[in-house]
């Protein structure tokens, strides 16, 4: 049951960021349009912007695949870290939650990995750990 609730966890985690956060900033990029994002970090609103997209739409693809789950985990985690805690720090509770839930959700594949039901269980066994 453990290998299905993490197929569930993964696969719905994944399927949220990419559909409502990541989609929404790749074709905003792809648009050509100005650029307006956050930069908690002063890499600039472009640079933000674009590894904020990697990491929810292409890393959230990895995530659901479930190839390099540890990897993809960890790199959202870092982007709802950065989210969360860093962009909305004066923020009240409310409006950092959803960053903080999907904080907790990475943070937990990124330790458990994906589970038998998974593109990394077909790869060798030296890279299953990534």
């Amino acid at each position: 049951m453990k290998d299905l609730a993490l197929l569930i966890l993964r696969a719905g985690a994944g399927l949220f960021i990419i559909i409502n956060h990541g989609l929404m900033k790749v074709q905003a990029l792809m648009s050509g349009g100005e650029i307006k994002f956050a930069d908690p970090l002063g890499f600039g609103m472009g640079t933000s912007m674009t590894l904020s997209a990697f990491a929810e739409f292409f890393c959230g693809g990895l995530l659901v695949l479930g190839l390099f789950p540890r990897v993809s985990a960890g790199i959202l985690a870092f982007n709802m870290f950065v989210a969360g805690v860093i962009h909305h720090a004066a923020d009240p509770l409310a409006a950092k939650e959803l960053a903080l839930l999907y904080l907790i959700v990475f943070i937990s594949l990124l330790i458990l990995g994906a589970g038998k039901y998974s593109i990394n269980q077909l790869l060798p066994a030296k890279f299953r750990k990534y």
